[in-house]
């Protein structure tokens, strides 16, 4: 199936998906928001226009309450999380960017259901984070789940999660647009993933309209009076404003994982972790409500000028101490996002400059809103390394795009800022694609994708029908001598798993008289026999076994591939096409190559090789083991080397490498 028609499927799943993640997860965190803190501490946090613009209580019936019930959120968190599934603790947006470079088949749904209740606990009692993690976790987590029940490809499985990270957060925030490119624009740092771009504008779009069907389609914000961008001067305190952001961005990042390492050092369980967070957070609430919760309702009111009676030393305190209860909630290992106290961190940035440079800045305003809005933008733009996406976001999540011009200079000056310390509060995230794992291959191996997984694989020697003796089937492979083999069902064949001989021994010992059915390890990922090697490779390196089943459209076992296969095709083609060349622009080509006998460049080092200029070694291979070239690396005939060479130098380095049969092969 080509690529629209596939994806207009698929993205149009992941939306259902992430719109209905995102009802369920709203309503949840509504419902222990009730329970935790208005009903246990009789406290109401105040909240957005969109959500009912309540001012909440203004003071606290029972004080001595908050941080208790805090404490208690954070014990329910710890305990569920590390209960059931430690991969959830933390910000989940982090942990789907992971599984999108490493595994994107492998978030377990169990983490997904996990992340909801805990995050919702965790959230509702007052600790500080995010929904939009656990909601992006949710949709991922579905997206991951499509590419193992449908065998999509590892690119394909990519973009699935991708997709669901940008669908979910859009729905959550009723940012469809922003979500979109958040898609494609947080996988790394100084990169975009435009193959997620068009999935992304479907999925987005569909969950938003479904979590507006429930909710209703306002903005969460809303700027009273609007706001308008009317003198060149106005652009100087923007560009101030970025540059106190991206440093507010810098110790957001930084205080978050100082507090995730300190938290590792804990000299007990986890399970009690987050409970140690949620006490030093439940003891700023006691000063500060601003940091309980996600903080939504503050910043509406800080967008309103509710909060200009507040001394100038509290404003200024306030995303300082929203930094440390968020480093405390989630950095400990509680389960939160880090998405919306980011942005809650830049509103209160604004809003204390905005306090600062009133009373004697020629053009700034009456109104804090803009500085508001501007600084959610630039702060949390520039340390989640997507300043597109997040612009567009808040700009959605206010209803007013007319800040974006002056949000314009200060997210690139604090972008400017946080890039030159290489920093990001998602650490999952890669620099650029040349980075990705999957890329790297495809580069430092270039005859992969003009080979087929069916060039290479060669027939199974044993395939075990279903329902068959687990004795008998261990009897047949050790008759063979076979470290597993795949599992079929009886009636049409079809792939089913792997059993493997080790497994298949410790299981018939326990149950002597039990069917195959019980050891078959079903979460493995056939090959399919169409796929072109650079997507075999990598499905089964994921794979973890020594061996994958190669399966044809029907899923029908066509034989197997092993490791040796792999090398040994691999270096057949590459003696056969030596010299291999493929574009990377106009101007240059990558060619991998095998030094020849009698090569001048053999016995000496990259350095002194005497290389044509417009020439960068980047890999060599010497005795199956591949490492980066430097200057002093040596090389020797029977190497084999990818590089990138200046076009019009491409047949000279051919020349070059193939040493005696130059003459014959230019």
């Amino acid at each position: 199936m080509s690529f629209m028609p596939k994806w207009f499927i698929l993205a149009s799943v992941i939306g259902v998906i992430a719109g209905l993640g995102a009802v369920v997860f709203y309503e949840a965190l509504t419902l222990a928001t009730h329970f935790f803190l208005a009903f246990l501490a009789g406290y109401q946090v105040p909240t957005p226009a969109g959500e009912g613009n309540s001012l909440g209580s203004a003071t606290y019936i029972r004080a001595w309450a908050i941080p208790l019930v805090v404490i208690l959120g954070g014990l329910i968190s710890g305990f569920i999380v590390f209960t059931w599934a430690p991969e959830a603790e933390g910000h989940g947006t982090d942990a789907a960017i992971d599984a999108i470079h490493h595994n994107p088949r492998g978030i377990r749904l169990r983490a997904v259901v996990v992340k909801i209740i805990a995050s919702a606990v965790m959230i509702g009692s007052g600790g500080s984070g995010g929904r939009e993690g656990p909601t992006a976790q949710i949709s991922a987590g579905f997206g991951s789940l499509m590419a193992r029940f449908l065998d999509l490809s590892p690119e394909d499985g990519r973009i699935a999660v991708s997709v669901g990270i940008g669908s979910g957060i859009g729905a959550i925030f009723s940012a469809p647009l922003g979500g979109a490119l958040l898609a494609a624009d947080i996988v790394y740092r100084d990169d975009f993933e435009f193959e997620a771009l068009l999935p992304g504008l479907l999925a987005s779009i569909i969950a938003y309209a479904i979590f507006g069907a429930v909710y209703g389609y306002q903005p969460l914000f809303v700027i009273h009076g609007g706001y308008n961008f009317t003198h060149p001067m106005q652009l100087v305190w923007f560009a101030v404003l970025g540059v106190v952001a991206g440093g507010m961005g810098l110790v957001y990042s930084r205080s978050f994982y100082c507090a995730v390492a300190l938290a590792q050092k804990l000299p007990f369980t986890r399970k009690l972790r987050p409970a140690v967070g949620a006490i030093l957070t439940g003891l700023i609430a006691l000063w500060l409500p601003e940091v309980l919760g996600t903080g939504y309702g503050w910043v509406q009111m800080g967008m309103s000028a509710q909060l200009d009676h507040l001394p100038l030393y509290i404003l200024l305190l306030l995303p300082f101490a929203r930094i440390a209860a968020t480093s405390f909630s989630i950095g400990s290992g509680g389960s939160g996002g880090v998405f919306g106290p980011g942005m809650v961190i830049g509103s209160f940035t604004g809003l204390a400059l905005w306090h600062l440079l009133q009373p004697w800045a020629p053009g700034i305003g009456h109104d804090p809103a803009a500085f508001v809005v501007v600084g959610m933008m630039a702060v949390f733009g520039a340390i989640s390394r997507a300043p597109i996406a997040v612009m567009l976001m808040v700009g959605e999540m206010t209803g007013n795009m007319s800040l974006l011009a002056p949000a314009m200079v200060a997210v690139a000056i604090a972008w400017l800022i946080v890039g030159r310390s290489d920093d990001s509060i998602y650490r999952s995230q890669l620099r650029t694609k040349a980075d990705s794992p999957a890329r790297r291959l495809t580069f430092g191996l270039p005859l992969l994708t003009t080979m087929k997984v069916a060039d290479i694989a060669r027939p199974a020697v044993l395939t075990i029908k279903s329902h068959t003796p687990a004795a008998e089937a261990l009897e047949g492979l050790r008759a063979a001598a076979l470290p597993g083999a795949p599992v079929v069902s009886d009636a049409q064949g079809t792939y089913v798993g792997v059993v493997s001989t080790s497994h298949l021994e410790q299981f018939v010992s326990s149950n002597p008289n039990a069917e195959i059915d019980g050891a078959v390890e079903s979460v493995t990922a056939p090959m399919p026999v169409s796929a072109k090697l650079d997507v075999g490779l990598e499905i089964f390196l994921q794979s973890g076994l020594a061996w994958v089943p190669v399966v044809d459209d029907d899923r029908q076992v066509v034989g197997v591939l092993s490791a040796s296969d792999l090398v040994r095709g691999y270096n057949k083609v590459l003696d056969s096409r030596s010299g291999y060349a493929y574009n990377i622009t106009s101007h240059a080509l990558a060619i991998e190559a095998r030094v020849g006998e009698g090569a001048s460049v053999a016995g000496h080092m990259v350095r002194d090789a005497g290389l044509p200029s417009g020439c960068a070694l980047v890999w060599v291979q010497h005795e199956g083991v591949r490492s980066r070239v430097q200057g002093s690396t040596e090389i020797h005939e029977g190497d084999v080397i990818s590089a990138i060479v200046a076009a019009e130098k491409a047949r000279d380095f051919r020349l070059l490498l193939r040493g005696k049969e130059n003459s014959k092969k230019a």
